[in-house]
């Protein structure tokens, strides 16, 4: 039907707005406490903007055609859009790092994106620019964690992987098939890794990359018994560095270790990982969830200067659905829309100018008063009285034509 929402778009009532900015509001209190500013950064984008450099697949972007700016498209993921207002606006600032913080809709299509079809999403998360090295990896690991503990979400786990690393230790399997390894690693797809067109020695190493996953201990301990090339050993060992950051780290999020799994298989959607990767599972009564993704992506902003000149970066963008999700399975959400406090009720048609003026007066006195005019000539004052019970409001104000309120609690 014509007045109905497009395909993959939906409306959020009230109720929904309420539920989505009480998880927004906790978060930004935890960007604001760790000293992220926001960034807000346009929609629309250019193509080569948006599939940053090849690393995002175009076959998932929405696309738009433009006489003047040709093929432009629909963010489906902030972090690229961020690199590029950065390099191109912010590459003079004199302090680094740089961070920021991001709470906006993204738009993504495909016949699996996870959620019904749909293709508008909303996302808060950070980017960190301008700081490499184990320091930098751990403040935003940690600053998940914290966020994670402000929603008061406790069954989760923060699945770490290395995207270099795993990159480089896909580089033996031949080109025409790397891809296709990789995609069913990516999927957790062992049938199809398992009857991909590979020889014995390719199909096994495919395997064992496909099983690097578990307590980090463990990982550490297979991954030894591979044949590591000097940049492969140093990959390794800044993970190892920051997981054991992290632990000693444990008193500021309790249980940090528990939560805290290895898995050098992890490959991210997005392409231009470079270091650190890392995703928030929920196992929760709602079934198990991505909460978040990110990583650590050294060479995006060089795409974007003017100069080419590279600059490290790292981020983490949380999913505010499947965050909605859970904390209302978990009954941590409201559950009704903020009711007003006052109503106020011109007693005759001539006291409603009065009655405007005595309701300014009052949410002048607070600048979250909730003030409601009554704007119905209702029969009787019980009927009135019956509006604000079903409305949950407190109070009313009786406003005569003089300006003089007579003043009721609501039972």
């Amino acid at each position: 039907m014509v007045h109905q929402p497009p395909s993959g778009a939906r409306d959020l009532l009230p109720l929904d707005v309420a539920q989505k900015i009480s998880i927004e509001r906790r978060l930004q209190q935890v960007f604001h406490r760790w000293g992220y500013h926001r960034i807000i950064t346009s929609t629309l984008e250019r193509l080569e903007t948006l599939m940053a450099g090849g690393a995002i697949d175009r076959s998932t972007l929405i696309q738009l055609q433009d006489a003047e700016d040709g093929e432009l498209g629909l963010r489906p993921e902030l972090t690229a859009s961020i690199a590029r207002a950065a390099a191109m606006r912010m590459s003079g600032t004199r302090w680094q790092p740089q961070r920021l913080y991001y709470n906006a809709n993204v738009f993504r299509k495909g016949t699996d994106t996870g959620s019904g079809g749909q293709q508008e999403f909303y996302q808060a998360g950070v980017e960190l620019l301008g700081a490499g090295g184990t320091v930098a990896d751990a403040e935003v690991l940690l600053l998940l964690s914290e966020c994670l503990q402000s929603l008061e979400i406790d069954d989760w786990h923060l699945v770490l992987g290395e995207a270099g690393l795993t990159a480089t230790l896909l580089e033996p399997f031949p080109l025409n098939v790397r891809s296709q390894v990789r995609g069913a690693i990516a999927n957790l797809d062992r049938i199809a890794l398992e009857t991909l067109p590979l020889s014995d020695e390719l199909r096994e190493r495919a395997l064992l990359l496909f099983d690097l996953r578990g307590r980090p201990e463990d990982v550490f301990e297979i991954v030894a018994k591979l044949d590591l090339d000097v940049p492969q050993q140093a990959a390794l060992n800044e993970l190892k560095s920051a997981i054991e950051l992290l632990h000693k780290c444990q008193a500021k999020i309790p249980n940090l270790k528990s939560h805290i799994h290895l898995d050098l298989s992890l490959i991210q959607t997005f392409d231009y990982y470079t270091g650190i990767v890392f995703e928030v599972v929920s196992s929760s009564k709602s079934g198990q969830r991505v909460l978040g993704q990110g990583g650590r992506y050294d060479r995006l902003l060089g795409l974007f200067d003017p100069q080419g000149q590279n600059s490290p970066g790292i981020g983490f963008c949380l999913n505010i659905e499947d965050l909605h999700q859970v904390l209302l399975t978990e009954g941590k959400l409201p559950t009704e829309t903020a009711a007003s406090e006052w109503l106020v009720v011109p007693q005759t048609p001539e006291a409603a100018a009065a009655a405007f003026d005595y309701a300014r007066k009052l949410r002048e006195s607070s600048p979250l008063m909730r003030v409601e005019i009554d704007l119905e000539s209702r029969e009787t004052e019980e009927a009135a009285r019956d509006y604000a019970r079903d409305r949950r409001i407190g109070q009313i104000a009786w406003v005569n034509v003089e300006g003089a309120a007579t003043i009721e609690t609501v039972n």
